[in-house]
């Protein structure tokens, strides 16, 4: 029986997959089998050798969505077999016809529209394969239902569109058995990727929220997959999403992606403010590209809205079926008099729809002289899903109107006609041509094209021009109203944008859109058409592979592997020169040297970021041990006070720099002395009573005052807006400090002002002098820290200058605490393998010389550590 936590979702996906076998067309695809499949189960994921050139692929794009972009046509009798064709209003159908680089082939993974019986699966298999470059995806209908109308529907779509689970009618309850029925789904598709991808030179895309842990499955088994994931709807904000029971898992699962792609920076926005409270991860921008460092691999986070095929609608504008019906529509509507305002929505709870027809009859009543003259024709399209709420919006949209019609309706004038049954595109795009407004009041949605429909549309053509009896193109025009909650309303900013939720500011909206002068209308237009002509779906897909190949090739340059079981797995990746510190070799490096410098951070590094800072017994007996070993030389670094390190190690052999290295001391019995000649601190009156503005104004934020320098610390403030307030901090002391001595620096969780020239690598730089003035040249060197104020530290000792200090065959080990990019060649994970380390060391330290005794003695000290 499964348990219920439920922790090792990917074998249990595993041994739950309820396909049937590859069918023999799969062979088709194999052609390209990556060299790395050695044996069956086992894949070589280490870099390529270098080989001999061989011609270049043709370059292949793995497409996977829940649905195919293929419509099936059942058969009329069991003896006939199954027919197919493109579905040539589908997105990813747009991908491929819409791509600048023809030599581009598209595989698309997905499920059908239809309930393919078992018998026939194989043959559908081989059919879409061999004519459409399609894998379908094949699962069993109580998967499928509780796949997609279970988790998809109820629970990440709702919440995707801020909808919390209040009471079972509201989406329902966090049901265990539908997340394990969507992580079974997800493990099927990616069964079908690793049936046809060439991991070496394949591109992987994957669509939408319902298929958010697709990544991991995929990581998992090839390291270097080259994996872009691109979500449609919105994504919420973090006191949302965290209600999610396993927000975790899929944080992680698209983190597993190399890039992520949002229709807007408020979409991604929300993600990273997930990733950074829920995970602790920040984000940078690297030369305009927003990245997320995820276990050493780069996570780049691409914003960009999807448009419309524009060659598509060009085509459909120009069908006569779309010139007689624009016709047809002209004498019904324009020919009488009427003014057309549009709105084209799914019956579902989120457009809004219900919102829109109280703002049409406020504007009825408020503009009595639009009575008889302005008719809001609604197409309401079939609700994607289903269940009580879908039912109740089809209920209400149809009093409404009713009630409209019945108070402000005459002989022959309807103020609201609804459309609910499905129009043919060209009977849309007809509706689009002779409406004057579009209206989109939409509470949430995440992209929404149909905006950016009706401003092709209105465009027209030469044909459709002598029809609306439009002369000169500055004739043209188009109005929108839109709700502020959709994708596309940060791209149209010549639309009218609304809340939907205010009805008087809507049908003022409404007013406004049609009472505006012709010249303003048509600029609006003009401005609007430019963005919607440029920014088709071929521009976004174009540059969103353009970005997944850039955040992808320096993947053969790096080594990867892979940690964690279920949906925590997750790859590390390293540059080839930045590995972790090999136990045993530094054992045996240690052991064989004459003479040892060995800096060592403490706050990070020695002791875990904690309330406590002051040290264990155990590091001061660590440190003991090391200072009583007549061949080291053990210098402790640390922003804390000189007198509180003195108060906290008492060894007499040991070095301390205090204040980030103002202050060093070599030995207890020794003078402290400066790095710096005296530095003035006039500068902390200036500074402190600005800290003070900030400390007040962030909750959870102190200031540490020491002799020569000031630190904001925020560890304990919101993370979100002490990260704000400490940028904000930065440029205010920077700009009050101008002509002062003064460096500030932001580091992790704290701002930290000090006089300049104080760094970390000027005691590395002492150490080492006072060892070369007791004509002592060091053969081993550990240097660890854990922030980028010991980077000073790394970059000296792998510099030339210290190399003149150190002997001829000195080994130099340069260390940081935590995966991540680092002048230090080597790393650990954590405090707690810093202090192991140090603890083995003493233990050879302390035990007597007898050839390899000490050695085979202290190596069981690393077991958990060799590589």
């Amino acid at each position: 029986m499964v348990s219920s936590s439920y922790s090792n979702l990917l074998d249990l996906a595993t041994g739950a997959a309820d396909q049937p076998p590859a069918p023999a067309a799969l062979g088709a695809l194999r052609r390209r089998l990556p060299s790395v499949v050695t044996t069956p189960g086992l894949i070589d994921d280490s870099p390529a050798s270098p080989s001999t050139p061989s011609p270049a692929p043709r370059p292949r794009t793995i497409v996977v969505a829940n649905h195919l972009p293929i419509r099936a046509h059942p058969p009329a009798s069991p003896s006939e077999p199954w027919t197919f064709s493109w579905d040539e209003d589908s997105l990813l159908r747009h991908l491929q016809k819409s791509s600048s680089s023809p030599s581009m082939e598209f595989i698309y993974i997905g499920c059908l529209r239809n309930d393919v019986p078992s018998a026939d699966q194989d043959a559908v298999a081989q059919a879409l394969l061999e004519s459409y470059n399609c894998v379908p995806a094949f699962m069993s209908a109580d998967t499928a239902e509780r796949y997609y109308h279970g988790f998809c529907k109820q629970h990440l779509w709702p919440l995707f569109h801020y909808m919390l689970p209040l009471s079972p009618d509201l989406g329902g309850r966090f049901d265990r058995l539908l997340w394990q029925a969507y992580v079974s789904a997800n493990k099927i598709f990616a069964d079908k990727v690793l049936e046809v991808i060439n991991p070496d030179e394949d591109f992987v895309w994957v669509h939408d929220y319902h298929l958010m842990v697709l990544p991991t499955f995929l990581r998992k088994r090839f390291n270097r997959i080259k994996l872009g994931f691109f979500l449609h709807s919105p994504f919420p904000s973090s006191e949302i999403y965290k209600t999610l029971p396993v927000r975790e898992e899929l944080l992680r699962a698209l983190l597993n992606s190399d890039l992520i792609g949002f229709h807007t920076f408020d979409y991604a926005r929300h993600f990273l403010s997930c990733c950074g409270r829920m995970l602790g991860l920040p984000y940078e921008s690297k030369r305009g590209h927003i990245c997320l460092e995820y276990y050493g691999r780069t996570v780049s986070i691409k914003i960009l809205p999807v448009g419309v095929y524009m060659e598509q609608l060009k085509t459909v504008l120009a069908l006569p079926e779309t010139e007689a019906k624009v016709a047809e529509l002209m004498e019904t509507y324009t020919g009488k008099g009427k003014v057309v305002m549009l709105g084209v929505d799914d019956m579902d709870i989120f457009k809004g729809i219900s919102l829109k027809l109280l703002a049409m009859e406020e504007m009825l009543r408020q503009h009595p002289e639009w009575r008889g003259k302005l008719v809001l024709v609604q197409v309401a399209n079939p609700a994607r899903g289903r269940g009580k709420d879908v039912a109740d919006v089809q209920e209400e949209t149809y009093a409404m109107v009713r009630r409209i019609n019945e108070a402000y309706g005459a002989p022959g004038y309807e103020p609201v006609v609804l459309i609910d049954q499905p129009l043919q595109f060209y009977e849309r795009v007809a509706y689009y041509v002779i409406a004057e407004a579009c209206l989109v009041t939409a509470v949430r949605d995440g992209m929404n094209l149909i905006p950016y429909e009706y401003v092709a549309s209105r465009q027209g053509n030469d044909k459709l021009d002598r029809v609306l009896r439009l002369c000169k193109p500055e004739q043209k025009k188009s109005m929108l109203v839109v709700s502020e909650f959709i994708g596309c309303s940060p791209s149209l900013s010549g639309a009218i944008r609304v809340n939907p939720w205010n009805i008087e500011a809507v049908a003022d909206a409404m007013e406004s859109a049609l009472a505006l002068p012709e010249k303003e209308k048509n600029m609006r237009h003009e401005k609007h058409y430019r963005y919607v002509e440029k920014h088709d779906v071929g521009y976004w897909a174009n540059s969103f592979l353009q970005d997944l190949e850039r955040t992808c090739k320096d993947h053969s340059q790096r080594r990867c592997w892979g940690i964690g079981f279920g949906l925590r797995f997750r790859v590390v990746s390293l540059d080839l020169s930045f590995r972790k510190l090999a136990m045993e070799h530094i054992v045996q490096a240690y052991t064989r040297s004459k003479t040892r410098a060995i800096l060592v951070d403490y706050d990070g590094t020695l002791m875990p970021q904690a309330i406590n800072k002051s040290p264990t017994d155990q590091s001061v007996q660590i440190l003991n041990s090391l200072c009583r070993d007549k061949k080291n030389a053990v210098f402790l670094c640390s922003g804390f006070k000189r007198h509180t390190l003195d108060d906290w190690f008492p060894s007499e052999n040991l070095g301390l720099a205090a204040e980030h290295g103002y202050f060093m001391r070599l030995k207890r019995d020794a003078q402290w002395e400066t790095c710096i000649p005296a530095a003035d601190c006039s500068w902390m009156q200036i500074a402190r009573p600005v800290m003070e503005l900030y400390t007040e104004t962030t909750d959870g934020s102190t200031i540490e005052t020491r002799e020569t320098v000031l630190v904001w610390n925020y560890e304990d403030a919101d993370p979100d807006f002490g990260s704000c307030q400490a940028k904000e901090l930065v440029d205010h002391l920077e700009s009050v400090l101008t002509n002062e001595p003064v460096s500030v620096k932001s580091t992790l969780h704290s701002v930290v002002a000090k006089p300049q020239g104080v760094s970390k690598g000027l005691v590395a730089r002492r150490m080492l002098a006072s060892l070369q003035e007791r004509v002592m040249r060091p053969d081993f060197v550990l240097c660890i820290g854990d922030d980028k104020s010991d980077e000073d530290m790394f970059q000296f000792i792998n510099s030339a200058p210290c190399g003149d200090s150190l002997a001829s065959t000195a080994e130099v080990f340069a260390c940081t605490v935590g995966r991540k990019p680092s002048k230090a060649k080597y790393y650990l994970d954590d405090t707690a393998e810093v202090v192991r380390l140090m603890q083995g060391l003493a233990c050879v330290s302390e035990r007597p010389p007898s050839g390899n005794l000490a050695r085979e003695e202290t190596l069981p000290q690393f077991e958990a550590f060799a590589e």
